[in-house]
């Protein structure tokens, strides 16, 4: 019987050993230290929020500008239907951009 309690605690402590090791691989303290100090909470937010919405707008513009020079080729293609549309989706494109 004691035996059983030796293994069964061997293994609660292998157990608690393994999920002590993975809260600080998760830098679970650090976390809640950042929950509790609301300022740096923020400035890390807006921190985060500008640099995900400046590299939205730089991909943004590299795949418009890459859509473009694709319809631009298609347009020296000289297709039968699309050939037209694309000719007027560019001229408009670029009344715009001057």
């Amino acid at each position: 019987m004691e035996q059983v309690k030796d293994n069964v605690s061997l293994a609660l402590q292998k157990r608690i050993d393994q999920l002590a090791t993975n809260m600080e691989k998760m830098k679970l303290a650090e976390y809640v230290e950042l929950l509790g100090d609301t300022k740096r909470l923020l400035w890390v937010n807006f921190i985060s929020g500008i640099a995900r919405g400046l590299g939205i707008a730089v991909g943004f513009t590299i795949l418009g500008a890459f859509l473009l020079y694709v319809l631009r080729k298609l347009v020296l293609l000289n297709l039968p239907v699309i050939g037209g549309f694309i000719a007027q989706v560019v001229q408009m494109v670029q009344i715009k951009m001057y």
